[in-house]
């Protein structure tokens, strides 16, 4: 008979999930709003119910006997994955934990406690004082990804303008405010295991720069000495433990600064976007998203990593003009995957919705086909 898997959201990001569960023999049952579900169609069984009603999937899920219950491509749906997996004895994170785990206020609280390196922050709330922060700062929605609503701000006269514009991109019209860190950005793509955490890659990501600080490409692994990499492994399991996440993939983002310090900037309660699961495959054979749903099964085998190549992956838009022609001609390059244009219409890249297409690579060394 079957595992039967449900699988809480349908957007995009989670195709991936939907396939590999196909490949490997699962009847999958999807849950989301039914405008916009674009993976529906590659679900056995789809039932339109908000990702919210955690009490309403469950009794669906207790009525259909699920097996297991996961999601990989976005943070507001983890509430109610955990939810369902702790009210039907699944293996899984705590639920009480949710909460803190995909809001970035929560999580800088929870770094502060537990002592992880992380930008000094104030909660924008009326009459909040930010005298204590040093400028540049970061100002970002309490609860949005993908870089929605983030922006640098510089001097003290545009700061409420950009506390504003995050709070009104939040869905719960909050903002916290950061100081800036620079530096290289990277991200640990991380699978756990009874709270044993286990570093797959260490990506590197490049960004438009201010103020959006948009991620135009990534790539793997990061260019790191081996005092570096040590530092971000530490620091992230430090993150992690901080946050009590004991199941599962994630994705610890962080930045190296001038005097090689680790700062940690977010962890993603989830594996990394952007087709993440597809790099880590290219680059080191591990299979994350097969991972991913044998653990949603209470099953786990070490990693066990057969590749050790370059991977990356590279998004059109106004500021990357230049790969337009690259992705027309992908024919050409055999190291390069699989490339797409969706919107002949390049636009500046404020958010990761913004882009207009896209091109994946896998190599023996990291490609750039800027002139």
């Amino acid at each position: 008979m079957k595992k039967k898997l449900a699988i809480i959201g349908a957007s995009f990001g989670q195709k991936s999930l939907y396939l590999k569960a196909k490949e490997m023999g699962i009847e999958t049952h999807c849950f989301a709003w039914d405008k916009d579900a674009l993976c529906k169609e590659f679900a056995d069984f789809f039932y339109p119910i908000s990702i919210f009603e955690k009490e309403e999937i469950l009794d669906v899920c207790k009525k259909i006997k699920i097996d297991g219950i996961t999601s990989i491509a976005s943070d507001i749906c983890f509430p109610t994955v955990w939810f369902v997996a702790e009210k039907m004895g699944f293996i899984g994170n705590k639920y009480e934990d949710s909460g803190i785990a995909i809001n970035k206020l929560h999580q800088r609280q929870a770094f502060f406690k537990h002592g992880v390196n992380s930008p000094r922050f104030v909660f924008a709330e009326e009459n909040a004082d930010y005298s204590r922060l040093d400028y540049p700062l970061m100002v970002k929605p309490t609860d949005r990804g993908a870089s929605v609503g983030v922006m640098k701000v510089e001097k003290e006269e545009d700061l409420a303008v950009a506390i504003q514009r995050a709070q009104q991109k939040s869905f719960t019209q909050q903002a916290v405010v950061e100081e800036y860190v620079s530096g290289k950005e990277v991200c640990a793509e991380c699978i756990c295991w009874e709270g044993e955490h286990y570093i797959i890659a260490i990506t590197e990501t490049e960004t438009t720069g201010a103020p959006y600080y948009s991620k135009i490409a990534y790539h793997q692994p990061a260019q790191l000495d081996a005092e570096e990499k040590a530092k971000v492994i530490a620091e992230a399991k430090k993150a992690l433990d901080a946050l009590n996440f004991k199941y599962g993939p994630c994705d610890v983002e962080m930045k190296i600064n001038e005097e090689g310090m680790v700062k940690i900037i977010e962890v993603n309660a989830r594996m990394g976007g952007d087709a993440t699961e597809t790099m880590v495959k290219l680059s080191t054979g591990y299979d994350f998203v097969k991972a991913t749903i044998n653990i949603a099964f209470g099953k786990f085998e070490k990693p066990v990593l057969t590749e050790n190549k370059c991977s990356g992956i590279y998004f059109l838009g106004k500021e990357t003009e230049w790969l337009k022609k690259v992705i027309e001609n992908k024919e050409n390059d055999p190291e390069i995957i699989t490339a797409e244009i969706y919107n002949e219409e390049l636009n500046e890249m404020q958010n990761s919705y913004d882009r207009s297409g896209y091109l994946i690579y896998q190599s023996d060394k990291r490609k750039s086909w800027k002139q």
